[in-house]
């Protein structure tokens, strides 16, 4: 495990819990209650700590329609108090994602709340999302971490993004690429399947862990079921969908869920030889 995960995690591996908050505000979707947001998050990171889930990430994955790049001060400060709260109540390592690529706040929020590391999507090569075209940010993002002193705060990193086209850089695979983002001082790589909770593939999670010497984890698609395909590959799981009601991203989540695939961990590590 790199260094930057052994200081986060005692555990072999990463097992990082997706919180995904409500819709926050000024998004279409917002309920008006900022207070409902909190006591959601706060309620989900005490059961994912409760069920010995070992990080958590917060997300606004439910900011749709998204937009590409900066976000609004009212979602800085939103998730600001957000991660302060959830990182508080579970005495966990927490992350932030803020979608869609406004990598630069959530280095803000991360450092103002005193989060643990940031998950930042375009960080090398442009791509095609669903926003619209997002281009690569690794040079700025890094200075921007140097200027506000967050240096402390490690960046992994989405490459061949989900959700996305990347038929600009078809000439290019996924190794490739994962030899860019470690050349532009990524500090671990996340692989993702095609979209939110499909799997990625194993071939090319063994392909770029033995080309780049940085922390691979698996970011879309993880089950109780095939964790243990991917358990000796990489570093560790990202995981939203699979702890959710019905497997579904959007639902509230399952505490059988959470258990079965915390079960299914620990009876990898015992086969696994130190």
């Amino acid at each position: 495990m790199s260094n930057h995960l052994s200081r986060l995690f005692s555990a072999s591996k990463a097992i990082i819990g997706m919180i995904h908050v409500p819709a926050l505000p000024g998004t279409p979707r917002y309920g008006g209650d900022i207070g409902a947001i909190i006591k959601q998050a706060v309620r989900e990171a005490r059961l994912y700590q409760q069920a010995g889930i070992r990080a958590l990430a917060i997300e606004n994955m439910h900011d749709v329609p998204y937009i590409k790049g900066p976000v609004g001060p009212e979602i800085t400060a939103i998730m600001t108090r957000l991660g302060h709260e959830v990182k508080q109540a579970s005495g966990l390592p927490c992350g932030i994602q803020l979608l869609a690529a406004a990598n630069c706040q959530a280095l803000a929020v991360a450092q103002a709340a005193g989060l643990d590391f940031v998950r930042a999507e375009g960080f090398v090569f442009g791509h095609l999302a669903d926003e619209g075209y997002i281009d690569a940010q690794a040079g700025k993002l890094l200075r921007y971490r140097s200027q506000i002193g967050a240096e402390h705060i490690p960046i992994f990193t989405d490459i061949k993004k989900k959700h996305s086209a990347h038929a600009l850089t078809a000439d290019l695979d996924v190794v490739e690429t994962a030899r860019a983002a470690a050349f532009f001082l990524s500090d671990g790589l996340i692989l993702t399947g095609a979209a939110t909770g499909r799997a990625a593939s194993v071939a090319e999670i063994k392909a770029v862990k033995a080309a780049v010497d940085l922390p691979v984890l698996v970011g879309s698609g993880i089950t109780a079921e095939n964790v243990g395909d991917y358990y000796a590959c990489c570093d560790g799981f990202i995981v939203g969908s699979y702890f959710k009601q019905g497997g579904h991203w959007a639902n509230g989540l399952d505490a059988g869920r959470i258990q079965r695939f915390m079960e299914r961990i620990a009876r990898l590590e015992a086969e696994t030889p130190n």
